[in-house]
């Protein structure tokens, strides 16, 4: 890991300063003039060798693998065809995300949001009657699963696909705003409440200033004195976010342990050599000689063994280090439990994504602009997605049905009538005034004493798309795109296996639903079916292998799903950096 402490990063942006001592400005090879000299107007160049590891990640060296299924379809499905893809190098959690790092991310929400917006907290609890069974005794886990000390090792579950990336987001604003601090550049500040708090989106963009040094950073600019610290100077790190299908399933394979001159000399099934499911080696196990190399289930009613040779100690999840790592030092690729992916599920992948990077699930954005052309001030509210509610509560009151009494009826028609007239306002464009119509939805709802008032206020902030805090963002539209030759389109999700060619209402041009997948009618997938892959505790050894695939709702969450996190890698996809390279190169 870089160190890169306050006095590497300002050593050359003050070597203006030091002239007269003999410091010799680098020059540019496009133009001539100095870098980092005032009298040149100030063009910074700031000294960079390679990306920081960020806490809990391990590198891992990118390279072409085959992608796929490598053993028997036992369920038939063939959605995952064997093909030859690469990966770009990338980081990646050694571990899942734990139950600690989970309350630690709860406890700052509960610090920040609790005053005005406590929905926020409550949406990102996970659901802990997962554990419940119709025919078992789960209580316990549903009781101390997630907060019990003797559980904060163990891989957080419960967890849909919208809060993991909520809480990697979270993460890396952490993450960065602990580098600010460690550099110099902030001073602790704990009162952050609301819309202040930082984000790394918001700082960039100069709408975060509290616990900002006065002094920030020189600015060679003759016009200032001093600025904020801007993506070019190498110190901030990309976002913490999902992996993608492909990097997860490259990365549980750990091929860089089976490669010689360039050959994978022995193909994987699962994150292991061989076929056999213990440690059948006393020199690389060492002490693990004859345990099983993940937690899963070995057979019915066999998750731990006999009392007295427990060969897992583990009868759900396991602590997270319980196992031997692969060859890339990632622990669990296989067992404990199955991890969200960032890709939209679509049987049709293997032969409709790229060969470098797959990836199903592209939606572009931008950033909102005001009228001056400038970054428009961040959220002070929460957002939510209209469409969104109004289908929940349409859902919600088809299930209540005849339950429900006058009171909550009426409740409900008023509730219906604020999110019609909401979506009207959306159509006029008039946004502002629509969430405001939301926010009288919620208002009304904690005004009233009714048996159904928290499941309509849990319900409708599930469909918070936007926190307050976060920069305003907005998908590319068709007018931005149309002189682009690589997209078109802002929502890329059903791109060749959506379109109207490929449906089974071609022959009907009045059809205006999904071309392809028509939820409820023809198929169980959307375009919120989200992949999430490896074997779970509960789970037989067939889903170990890396190549098997499935979905879920992304904003449904069982006891046997958890996720880690990843980063894309910037710049050498080596970790060696360009001037280690090109010295080698001269020798």
């Amino acid at each position: 890991m870089n160190t890169m402490n306050l006095t590497r990063n300002l050593a050359l942006l003050g070597c203006a300063g030091l002239l007269l001592a003999g410091c010799r400005f680098e020059q540019s090879t496009a133009t001539g003039w100095n870098y980092n000299d005032s009298r040149n107007g100030g063009f910074e160049k700031a000294p960079f060798d390679e990306q920081e590891t960020g806490p809990g990640l391990v590198l891992i060296e990118g390279g072409q693998f085959t992608m796929g299924r490598v053993v028997d379809d036992l369920t038939h499905e063939w959605n995952n065809i064997p093909r030859t893809v690469t990966v770009s190098s990338f980081y990646m959690d050694e571990t899942e995300v734990t139950n600690l790092h989970w309350c630690e991310y709860l406890y700052w929400l509960e610090r920040v949001y609790s005053a005005d917006y406590p929905e926020i907290y409550k949406k990102a609890l996970p659901d802990t009657l997962v554990w419940r069974s119709k025919l078992a005794f789960m209580e316990p886990k549903v009781e101390y699963y997630l907060r019990h000390p003797a559980y904060r090792d163990y891989p957080v579950v419960g967890v849909n696909w919208l809060q993991a990336n909520d809480y990697c987001a979270w993460r890396g604003d952490r993450v960065n705003e602990a580098i600010l601090i460690r550099e110099g550049l902030f001073e602790h500040y704990p009162n952050q409440i609301n819309e202040d708090h930082y984000t790394t989106d918001s700082y960039l963009a100069g709408q975060y200033e509290s616990g900002k040094k006065v002094d920030g950073i020189k600015d060679f600019n003759p016009n200032k004195d001093t600025r904020n610290v801007r993506m070019e100077d190498g110190i901030l790190l990309p976002r913490y976010r999902l992996p993608t299908e492909a990097e997860w399933e490259y990365a549980a394979y750990g091929l860089v342990g089976n490669t010689v001159d360039e050959r994978i000399v022995e193909r994987r099934i699962y994150p292991w050599n061989g076929h056999f499911v213990r440690y059948d080696s006393r020199k690389k196990g060492g002490s693990f000689f004859g345990d099983f190399r993940g937690n899963f289930m070995r057979g019915r009613g066999d998750y731990m063994g006999v009392a007295g040779s427990l060969n897992d100690n583990a009868d759900i999840t396991s602590p997270v280090f319980s196992y031997w790592p692969n060859d890339y030092g990632l622990y669990n690729m296989a067992g404990n439990v199955s991890e969200w992916t960032m890709d939209v599920y679509r049987p049709l992948s293997y032969e409709d994504v790229g060969d470098l990077q797959p990836f199903r699930g592209n939606v572009f954005k931008t950033k909102v602009l005001n009228s001056d052309g400038d970054i428009a001030d961040k959220y002070d509210k929460v957002i939510y997605d209209i469409d969104g509610v109004k289908y929940w509560l349409t859902q919600f009151q088809e299930k209540l049905g005849t339950r429900a009494t006058e009171e909550e009826t009426a409740l409900l028609e008023n509730l219906n009538t604020k999110v019609g007239q909401a979506e009207e306002l959306v159509n006029t464009r008039k946004n502002d005034a629509a969430q405001q119509q939301i926010q009288d939805m919620v208002d009304l709802i904690k005004g009233q004493d009714l048996e159904i008032c928290p499941k309509l206020l849990a319900g409708i902030s599930e469909y918070q798309s936007e926190q307050p805090g976060q920069v305003k963002e907005r998908r590319v539209t068709v007018e931005e795109n149309i002189d682009r030759r690589n997209y078109r389109e802002s929502d890329n999700i059903d791109y060749v296996d959506g379109d109207k060619e490929s449906s089974i209402y071609y022959e009907q041009p009045d059809y205006t639903g999904n071309a392809m997948y028509d939820w409820g009618k023809t198929t169980l997938i959307n375009d919120h079916a989200r992949v999430y892959k490896g074997a779970s505790w509960a789970d037989r050894i067939y889903w170990a292998n890396p190549g098997t695939r499935r979905y879920l709702d992304e904003r449904q969450s069982t006891a046997t799903i958890g996720f880690r996190c990843a980063m894309t890698r910037v710049g050498s996809p080596v970790g060696l950096g360009d001037n280690k390279r090109r010295k080698n190169l001269k020798k």
